[in-house]
């Protein structure tokens, strides 16, 4: 049985809150029989997937290109495009069961986001989906592996936000120097949610840095 939506999802949904509700239904009534959460997960939907997704809405530029890697059950592109409807979304997915699930829920309810089967490190998908404003990535691979595979989708000066929780420090610790290597930034750790969730969301932040920066590092 799906719980009910607690109060912070009439905040972080505000009128989109219906269609959200439909997503955790079909989530819970689909997602353990096609693998794409676990049959305890059912009962915390909310907590633990929608809201943590929806928190990070405020980090996305006014009607940016989002795309996120490894989309999987929707999370976080699904809540990121009911919490924000201005966002152009793309939901980056390797597996067709898992594209057609995608489908599915955007039909159903009558989402206007763009599912692409194939893979970040794909160069027909960097050439498709590249110049984007913002990676979103959710428990998808380590932040040295994430940013080799987003910075190429990402514009000059767009971000990688990685949804990481409880490992957010002890990543940007151990991956820094591959991060640089891979195009970006000095990672940044942020917590999302804080006022209205009783476990906020926590995400490392990586902006792509522009070629001249990149040139700069390496003569040093």
């Amino acid at each position: 049985m799906t719980e009910v939506a607690p109060p912070a999802a009439e905040t972080l949904f505000g009128a989109e809150l219906p269609r959200a509700v439909a997503y955790a239904e079909l989530l819970a009534r689909h997602g353990p029989e096609r693998g794409l959460i676990g049959p305890r997960e059912v009962e915390r939907l909310w907590d633990r997937h929608l809201l943590n997704s929806a928190a990070i809405a405020p980090l996305m530029p006014r009607r940016a290109r989002v795309v996120d890697v490894g989309s999987g059950a929707g999370l976080p592109g699904i809540p990121l495009a009911l919490a924000r409807p201005d966002l152009r979304v793309t939901l980056l997915e390797s597996m067709a069961r898992r594209v057609e699930w995608l489908e599915h829920v955007a039909g159903a309810l009558g989402l206007s986001v763009t599912v692409v089967r194939g893979r970040a490190e794909e160069r027909a998908i960097r050439r498709q989906i590249g110049d984007a404003d913002v990676v979103v990535a959710r428990a998808v691979a380590p932040l040295a592996k994430l940013c080799e595979w987003s910075m190429p989708l990402l514009r000059e000066g767009g971000s990688l936000v990685a949804m990481k929780g409880a490992t957010a420090a002890d990543e940007v610790a151990r991956d820094r120097v591959a991060v640089r290597r891979a195009g970006g930034g000095e990672p940044r750790i942020e917590t999302c949610g804080a006022d209205v969730l009783s476990d906020p969301a926590t995400v490392v932040l990586v902006d792509r840095v522009n070629r001249q920066d990149r040139r700069m590092r390496k003569d040093r």
